[in-house]
C-alpha cells in the first residue's frame, strides 16, 4: 500500500502546529517549563509554525521538529530535543 506523501505531509504540518498551539496555551495558563523563558517559548512556536508552513528551505531540521512536537503533545521530556532553547545554549555557550 502506498502512502499519500500529501497526507502524509498535511499530518506532520497539523502535529507541529498542535504542538505550537500547546505551547503557546502552557505559557498563555502560567504553566510554562521551568528552564524555557516565555521569550524562548515564543521563539520556538514561530519556529514550529514557520516549519509547518514552509518546504524546509529554512534552515530548520523538519524530522528533528517534528521529534519535538511530538514530545510536547505527549509532554515526555521535550527537553532532551537539540532543538530545546536550554538545549540549544548548553551546546553552544557563549
Amino acid at each position: 500500500m502506498m502512502t499519500d506523501q500529501s497526507s502524509v505531509r498535511e499530518s506532520q504540518d497539523n502535529l507541529l502546529k498542535q504542538a505550537a498551539r500547546i505551547l503557546r496555551t502552557r505559557y498563555e495558563l502560567g504553566k510554562g517549563y521551568v528552564d524555557v523563558s516565555s521569550a524562548e517559548a515564543a521563539d520556538l512556536v514561530v519556529t514550529l509554525e514557520a516549519t509547518a508552513s514552509t518546504n524546509g528551505s529554512d534552515g530548520v531540521d523538519r524530522e528533528e521538529a517534528i521529534a519535538l512536537a511530538h514530545r510536547l503533545v505527549d509532554d515526555d521530556q521535550p527537553e532532551m530535543s537539540p532543538m530545546w532553547p536550554r538545549a540549544s545554549a548548553e551546546r553552544h555557550p557563549g
